[in-house]
Formats: C-alpha cells, sequence, structure tokens
C-alpha cells in the first residue's frame, strides 16, 4: 500500500481542487476547512479510505445530524461523541448489492449478520425471489411457511404493505430492493412451464412498471430456480425494456453456471444489449472441476461486452461453496408448479428411475454428495442431519444418497438448505480481483441467538465483506485495499443510483464503517458458522451508531431506500 497523505497535503490537494473548480469558502470539494460549529460525531484521526479508489489520507470526520459536514480537521473538542481514530481506517459503509433479506429484517430489526460486517445498505430481491407480490395461489403457503419456520404471521401481498412491516419497528440499515422475476411471473400466470400469452406478458410488464414507479430499485431473474427458469429470452428482453425506461437495474442468476457458463452469459448480455438496461451479474462462479478453465473465456466475454457500450458488473462472495434450496438439484420439470406438484412428482414411483438418472449426473460433475452439506431443516427430529454432507448422513441412515436425499424434502416439504462445494480458490481470486466484479453476500440478516439462529448457515451471511478484506486483501493481496474499498462501496452506489451514498464526502449520508485493517477477519465456519467477525469497531448509519466497539447498540435508524 502507498504512503497515506497527511492532513497539510490532504488540506493543500482539496484547495486547489476546489480553486481550479472556482469554488470560495466552504464549498463540498473543499472538505478541510475548520467550521466553529458543533458536531454530533468526531471520528479524530483516523486513515480515510474515501471510496473514490486513491490513496487514503489523515483526517478527522465531522458528521452533524444525517450528514457528514467535514472531511479534513474537526476538532474533537466540537465533538458530542468523538470516536478516537488513531490506526483505524475509516470508510463509507459497505453496500451489498446481492442480498435476501425479507422476512428476517422484520424478526430481527438489527439485522445482527449483516451490520457487524460493516454493511449499511443492503440491496435485496435477488435471484428472481423477492417478498412480493405474493399470488393469491401460493398466499396461503406463504403464510404457513413464515408461521411454522418464523412464527410470523404474513399479512402483506405487495411492496407497499411488505415495507409498512418494516417500517413499524425501525431497521439498523438501509434497505434496498429489486423486484423479483418469478414473484412477477407467478402473479401474472402461476408457476406451469409455458410461455406467457400476449395479455400475461402484458401483465407482467404492468407489473414491473409499477414496482418501478413504487421505488423498486430494478428486476432481478432466477434462471436456475421456477417458475424464472421457464421463460425463454425474449420475455426477459421485453421486461428490461420496461426496466430501462427507468433506468434500473437488471440483476440476474444466469441459467447455467458451469457447463453451459458461456451460452448463459450471452443470453443476459443479449437481453442488455436489445432492452438497454443495466446489468448485473449475480455471483459471477465457474462450478465443476471440468468448466474452472472457462473462467479466462467468461471474463473475456464480460470485458468485450463492456467495451461495447453494455453497461455490466458483477458481484461474488468470496468462498468457494455456494448455498440454495436442496430441491434445486432436481430437474426442473419435476418442480414445475407448486410445492405440492413437486412432491407428489418425488413419490411417483413411475418417476423414479428417470429422477435418480438426472442426480446421477450431478453427483457426476461434484464428484462426491460428500460435497454437499444439509445446513437448514425445520423438524426437531431431523436437526441432527445439520453440518452432515450427504454421504455421511445417508450412511447414518442406512440410505442411499438419492433416497435420503427424497425422502427429506418429502418430510421437510421441501424446505432443505445445502452448501456445495463446487469452486476452486485460484478461480476464485481471479473473479473477485476483476475490476468488474464486486462483492456480494448472497445470504440473509441473521443472529446467534433467537429463531435466525436455526441451522448451520453459510458463513457468507457472517463473514462475507471482513473476509474480502482480510483474506483476500490483506493476505492474499489480489488488489490494494482502496481498490477493494471503491468496489464495496462508490461503485455499487453509482450503478444503483444510491443519491449522496458510498462516498465519504461532505455534503453526503453519514454511513460510515470503521476497522482495523491489521485485524479484520471473518470468524464464521462451515461448523459453526454463527459468529460475527473481528476488526469492526463502528458502524455508523444516517449518522447514528449502531455497532460501537464492535457490539450492537439497539439503534435503528435504517431508511428504505426508494429509487
Amino acid at each position: 500500500m502507498k504512503k497515506p497523505m497527511n492532513r497539510r497535503d490532504f488540506l493543500k490537494q482539496t484547495a486547489k481542487t476546489a480553486a481550479l473548480a472556482g469554488l470560495g469558502g466552504c464549498g463540498p470539494l473543499l472538505q478541510g476547512c475548520t467550521s466553529k460549529k458543533a458536531y454530533d460525531i468526531v471520528i479524530a484521526d483516523a486513515l480515510v479510505y474515501d471510496g473514490q479508489g486513491g490513496r487514503p489520507f489523515e483526517a478527522d470526520i465531522g458528521i452533524v445530524g444525517e450528514t457528514i459536514q467535514t472531511v479534513g480537521k474537526a476538532k474533537a473538542s466540537r465533538g458530542k461523541l468523538v470516536i478516537e481514530g488513531k490506526g483505524l481506517a475509516v470508510s463509507p459503509g459497505f453496500i451489498d448489492v446481492h442480498d435476501h433479506t425479507d422476512i428476517s429484517l422484520i424478526i430481527n430489526p438489527k439485522a445482527e449478520s449483516v451490520i457487524h460486517q460493516g454493511i449499511t445498505t443492503l440491496v435485496s430481491g435477488n435471484c428472481g425471489g423477492s417478498a412480493f407480490p405474493v399470488p393469491d395461489s401460493i398466499f396461503e403457503e406463504e403464510k404457513e411457511n413464515a408461521k411454522t419456520i418464523y412464527g410470523l404471521d404474513l399479512t402483506w401481498r405487495d411492496m407497499a404493505g411488505f415495507f409498512g412491516r418494516l417500517e413499524e419497528k425501525g431497521i439498523a440499515l438501509n434497505y434496498s430492493t429489486l423486484v423479483g422475476h418469478g414473484a412477477i411471473r407467478g402473479a401474472a400466470m402461476g408457476f406451469n412451464d409455458r410461455p406467457p400469452a400476449p395479455e400475461e406478458l402484458e401483465k407482467m410488464k404492468n407489473l414491473v412498471e409499477e414496482h418501478m414507479r413504487a421505488g423498486a430499485f430494478g428486476l432481478s431473474s432466477g434462471l436456475e430456480y421456477t417458475p424464472g427458469s421457464f421463460a425463454r429470452p425474449a420475455e426477459l428482453t421485453e421486461l428490461c425494456r420496461v426496466v430501462s425506461r427507468f433506468n434500473g437495474m437488471y440483476a440476474t442468476h444466469m441459467r447455467d453456471e458451469d457447463e453451459g457458463i458461456l451460452e448463459s452469459l450471452d443470453e443476459c448480455i443479449g437481453a442488455a444489449r436489445d432492452s438497454g438496461v443495466r446489468l448485473q451479474i449475480a455471483h459471477l462462479k465457474v462450478g465443476g472441476h471440468r468448466n474452472w478453465p472457462k473462467v479466462d473465456a467468461a471474463l473475456a466475454k464480460i470485458e468485450q461486452a463492456r467495451q461495447q457500450g453494455v453497461a455490466l458488473f458483477c458481484d461474488r462472495y468470496p468462498y468457494i461453496a455456494g448455498s440454495t434450496g436442496l430441491s434445486s438439484y432436481f430437474p426442473l420439470w419435476a418442480r414445475e408448479g407448486t410445492t405440492g406438484d413437486f412432491l407428489r412428482r418425488l413419490q411417483d414411483p413411475s418417476l423414479d428411475q428417470k429422477l435418480r438418472s438426472h442426480l446421477a449426473t450431478h453427483e457426476d460433475r461434484l464428484g462426491s454428495w460428500d460435497k454437499v452439506l444439509i445446513s437448514d431443516v425445520v423438524l426437531e427430529k431431523n436437526k441432527h442431519l445439520q453440518g452432515k454432507n450427504i454421504l455421511e448422513a445417508a450412511r447414518e441412515l442406512g440410505k442411499q444418497p438419492y433416497d435420503f436425499m427424497r425422502d427429506l424434502l418429502i418430510e421437510e416439504k421441501a424446505l432443505v438448505g445445502m452448501i456445495s462445494f463446487y469452486g476452486n480458490e485460484d478461480v476464485l481470486k481471479k473473479i473477485l480481483a476483476h475490476p468488474l466484479v464486486g462483492v456480494g453476500c448472497d445470504g440473509s440478516a441473521v443472529a446467534p441467538y433467537g429463531v435466525l439462529s436455526a441451522g448451520k448457515p453459510h458463513p457468507r451471511n457472517y463473514g462475507t465483506f471482513p473476509r474480502a478484506l482480510g483474506k483476500y486483501v490483506r493476505e492474499e493481496k489480489i488488489v490494494p485495499l482502496e481498490e477493494m474499498i471503491k468496489k464495496m462501496t462508490a461503485i455499487p452506489a453509482s450503478r444503483f443510483g444510491l443519491e449522496k451514498r458510498g462516498l465519504l464526502q461532505s455534503g453526503y449520508c453519514a454511513d460510515l464503517v470503521v476497522f482495523d485493517p491489521d485485524k479484520i477477519a471473518d470468524r464464521a465456519t462451515w461448523v459453526n458458522p454463527h459468529q460475527y467477525p473481528v476488526g469492526v469497531e463502528y458502524v455508523i448509519v444516517n449518522g447514528q451508531v449502531v455497532v460501537e466497539h464492535g457490539e450492537h447498540t439497539g439503534r435503528l435508524p435504517g431508511k428504505i431506500l426508494k429509487k
């Protein structure tokens, strides 16, 4: 890392910038001016990473209300609260562009696993799944699941109703969301494998427009999941044209992240090119040892699209394992329709051999079922299986792997979470270091206590951002710290249109994280995932301290952000 600028050099630089810009007094660019006013918070003598990717510099930060007032010299004596920043780094609060938090934020608005990472803003509703709209056909099923798993009464059917529930108690951080294509498609035409009729496509377009006008930041798709998987490229392009009119984002979990990754990239890049929408490629990965060599071709395809004018970016979590529902290993035709339809097919003897053959192809790609862990179940009688791989769990019950998975899904009504080790460290580092790849947890807010402590979830729920900064920046040195912070702050804020966030500048919202760059690290493991990271000392959201000395203060100053 280059030697940081001292305060005097920084003040000279900002003064020169202001002069060239024709600004006088204490304008926004001349942040080093000393003010007589009192501050609510002063962060003194910190090493500032402002989000722009430049060299860090030594400065004080002065906060008044919800806004950063001073970056330069702010007398500690004028601060109601003074945070000693010597030896610590301060940056804009991290922005997680790939989040799945919805119901859990109603259950525990403190957003424990997220805020402890230094994340101050979430972009949720990814992979085609959002908490709204809830189609009438599955409302009762969703209501029962919410009550069974979380003890929560599902009362909303649309985005306004969901936002209303979030606002009842308040939230610890800022929340924004996409609307899920899967939810839109289900509401407009159900969950079957067929193209939409013209009037159904028109209804989907109207629903997308309705949600964009109501504040959604764009549309997400999950093309490996039903019903999103049943959409053809023309349908997605038509919906993206609606999103493009609002300058929104199309975030996609591609159709295939294994053998067909290059073809899947062509599909989503084509939709962005034809519609003019901004594209976010979710959790860019290359799954399976036979496909790892495709990473260079995949990155080259992304670079070429960007050079040709497609506004695209990617996100990635810093782990070589992913997490989703165990049902995703079963063929799309088996998952068509409702959960009840899926479970009936699992129990149909005439389909048994066909299903076994499909699962055998997954086993071949993985190498062995010992690369898949059971992470979450609902029934108490099956809790002992959590954290065990499929081979181990099947042997324990005296079953073959396929029979074990089928029986468990039937018993748990398909509510089985799993973690799959598909990746390679060298491939991961190449992706994570790429300038067109940022960081996203691909998780949701959980906690080491209460109902959200259930199971053994993926460690990324607790450790994504600290792991990127600790393991991959400090230890592996894949990119400089200032570059990784830019990928976590300014770039996502600009990409998604999060106004006055993502930069540590005068006049911007006071979303900040104060951390120790020599100590920041994830602690969550596969065996014991419910552990907060270390090295994140303070997290400030909208000018209020939510994490102090690594402990949650209980404050809930977060806002629902609308486009």
